[in-house]
């Protein structure tokens, strides 16, 4: 039994060594082919470069890449040259067309602008930037307030309207860069991401009336219907409720064509009723 037992172990050890031999092998091949794979040398930021940047020669390096490149890579940094960054870049970052305006088209803001889309400028304060905290990235609803010319109810006084909502900010002020130690910015133009259509609202809206900027999470995009309010709407419940008065009529008081005659015989009385002509 014992001999029969020895004779199974020294067969599965000699199993496990042979199989533990195949694995390195193999890993081993793979290892080797990945480290003498083909590499190819990429266009790759030298340093961080913020959006709207135009890079220049200082902005550039070239690194190398094993295996598959990223897809829009770039090889040679001629083609980087002179061209507006439309979004943030980290060194040693490859740098891939997506991330890079068109050729001519400069850098700055007008080069992030997506196609088929506009930037609206619009002139706030501080109350209706949201008190400065109106960030590049964030996203807005534009309100607009005032009387609509040729109003027919003019009692209700000044109306608000929800002219445009989830409004990206592309810019506050002259600048395009978010503040790096997030503190909130005075700033008198705001520049909003818009299609032609709502460009023309908006710029109507800011000749005649008032803009106000309601800040929004990104993350909720939803359109709320809302029909809009008017100031008279806002003391409607506050207005006091008018009693019905009531008039007390006082009592109507017949007049009696009859009287009464009442008769005492001893210990008993009798009465009788007489018609009186004409009410006398």
């Amino acid at each position: 039994m014992n001999r029969r037992l020895g004779i199974v172990l020294s067969i599965a050890l000699v199993a496990a060594f042979l199989c533990s031999i195949l694995v390195w092998r193999t890993l081993d091949s793979r290892i080797s082919a990945a480290g003498h794979g083909k590499s190819t040398r990429v266009v790759a930021a030298a340093a961080n470069i913020k959006l709207g940047t135009v890079l220049t020669a200082q902005d550039l390096k070239t690194v190398e890449i094993v295996g598959t490149l990223p897809q829009g890579s770039i090889q040679d940094v001629k083609v980087a040259l002179g061209r507006g960054v439309i979004s943030n870049l980290y060194e040693g970052e490859p740098i891939l067309e997506s991330r890079l305006a068109a050729v001519g088209s400069g850098g700055g803001l007008a080069a992030t602008i997506p196609n088929g889309m506009r930037v609206c400028a619009v002139k706030v304060d501080e109350v209706v930037g949201v008190a400065g905290f109106v960030t590049p990235g964030m996203k807005v609803d534009v309100l607009v307030s005032g009387t609509p010319p040729g109003a027919i109810n003019v009692a209700e006084g000044p109306q608000v309207r929800t002219l445009l909502q989830n409004i990206e900010v592309k810019s506050a002020g002259t600048d395009i860069q978010k503040d790096a130690q997030g503190k909130p910015q005075q700033v008198q133009v705001v520049n909003l991401l818009v299609t032609p259509e709502q460009a023309e609202s908006l710029s109507l809206a800011t000749s005649q009336m008032r803009i106000q900027l309601v800040l929004r999470n990104p993350l909720d995009t939803q359109i709320a219907q809302l029909p809009g309010n008017a100031m008279g709407n806002l003391f409607a419940s506050a207005k006091p409720k008018v009693q019905p008065v009531v008039v007390h009529k006082a009592p109507r008081v017949q007049t009696s064509n009859t009287y009464t005659v009442e008769v005492f015989n001893g210990s008993k009385s009798s009465t009788a009723q007489f018609a009186v002509s004409g009410g006398k």
